[in-house]
């Protein structure tokens, strides 16, 4: 499955995925590529491949991403490499609002315009405006005018929040986390997912599924 995690900058996405990862170290996280430079406490090749403006050019005329955005000056990237590895895992993306909308434009574009995709979108939600300019602010590497940006742009980003197939508001990064893991296991029980183990119980009633009728996501 490959669960899409987006939402504004402060609304607290990577630390819901780490909690998630922590509980959860079957799953896959996507690692992006990124020009900006690590915040205190960041990996190479755990949270981010950090790259210049250089190299990031230089793997975009490869056609080495899946989507690339602009985002706060800084260009962020999913890699096909990367992407490659929810084949068999569940694959979990942290990225921006328009890197999603590319995501769903190129499922859309591979799968058609009707019907389920093969993802999970899900919005990350601050509880209210206050709130996320308090998260932004504790990062400490803002300036007035970057803090009115990015303010400026969740009030963008939240306006399309009821088109994805989910939405999490984190009050809270426990229940946050809960909220999520119930996303994951009730998509797990699509009959789509569990396609092969449904499929052993019709054998043993010999049963087929009708012909008419597709097995949806």
């Amino acid at each position: 499955m490959l669960l899409v995690i987006t939402g504004p900058s402060g609304a607290g996405k990577s630390t819901l995925i780490q909690r998630l990862l922590r509980k959860h170290p079957q799953m896959q996280f996507s690692v992006s590529h990124t020009t900006r430079p690590p915040r205190p406490g960041e990996r190479e090749g755990k949270d981010y491949y950090f790259v210049s403006e250089a190299v990031f050019s230089r793997l975009l005329k490869r056609g080495a991403f899946v989507e690339w955005a602009v985002v706060h000056g800084y260009r962020y990237g999913t890699s096909k490499a990367e992407f490659k590895k929810g084949r068999h895992k569940d694959l979990l993306l942290d990225i921006d609002v328009q890197g999603a909308a590319q995501i769903k434009k190129i499922l859309r574009e591979t799968h058609g315009e009707k019907g389920p995709l093969p993802a999970v979108f899900v919005f990350i939600l601050p509880p209210d405006q206050s709130a996320l300019e308090s998260r932004l602010l504790k990062r400490g590497d803002l300036s007035a005018p970057d803090l009115r940006q990015r303010l400026a742009r969740a009030r963008e980003e939240i306006s399309g929040c009821q088109t994805f197939d989910y939405v999490v508001i984190n009050r809270n990064i426990k229940d946050a986390v809960k909220e999520l893991e119930a996303i994951i296991q009730a998509e797990h029980c699509r009959p789509g997912p569990r396609q092969r183990e449904v499929q052993a119980v019709l054998d043993s009633f010999g049963q087929r599924p009708r012909r008419k009728e597709k097995w949806p996501r």
